[in-house]
């Protein structure tokens, strides 16, 4: 039996399955939240590029004194198709992700790769079974370098945030003599008994 608690405000998402352990994870939304958000973000991040790349290509393509008009059009007529695609790819990846964490009950890299390579080969299908896994390697690699080079930075950045013990500056402690020569005592050192050695 699997239960689901989701808290919003804290950004926190646990899961229990079939008695593993819980996965608490504050670095992204809950799962249900994350696969819309990350669609909605996607679109956009395409349609942006898409309207620079094709932009340009509008313009360098169109007759002198018809750029300008040539350029929008160019725009209106693929920067939608690119978002599109990002919004895909980005829709199936967190849905596959969020199925991967809800059945093996943690969360960890391999999610993301297995996820990637699914992408890869869901969106290769029509092509014919040697498109569908040459797509999926090339999406599990991809997500693979992805994984790694966010490990690898999250470690640097954590080993810059460990703490450090300050170093005081205390003043040498006084020495017997200094103590003597002020007028003070020294305190006499310790006595030991002579040895016996006929007992």
């Amino acid at each position: 039996m699997r239960s689901v608690s989701l808290h919003h405000s804290n950004s926190t998402e646990t899961f229990k399955t079939g008695g593993r352990h819980d996965i608490s994870d504050t670095s992204r939304d809950p799962c249900p939240y994350i696969i819309v958000y990350d669609i909605g973000a996607a679109f956009c991040m395409g349609a942006i590029g898409g309207s620079i790349w094709h932009g340009f290509k509008g313009y360098r393509n169109s007759p002198r004194g018809d750029r300008f008009a040539g350029t929008i059009a160019s725009v209106k007529s693929r920067a939608p198709v690119v978002g599109g695609g990002f919004a895909v790819w980005s829709g199936l990846f967190n849905a596959g992700d969020c199925t991967l964490v809800a059945i093996r009950g943690k969360e960890d890299s391999w999610n993301a790769i297995m996820a990637g390579a699914a992408t890869g080969g869901i969106l290769a299908a029509r092509s014919g079974p040697q498109a569908i896994a040459v797509s999926a390697a090339f999406g599990g690699i991809i997500l693979g370098i992805m994984e790694g080079v966010g490990a690898m930075l999250g470690k640097l950045s954590s080993d810059s945030y460990k703490p450090v013990a300050p170093v005081l500056d205390l003043p040498p402690a006084p020495s017997t003599n200094a103590s003597a020569s002020e007028g003070g005592a020294a305190a006499p050192a310790p006595s030991t008994p002579p040895k016996r050695f006929f007992q």
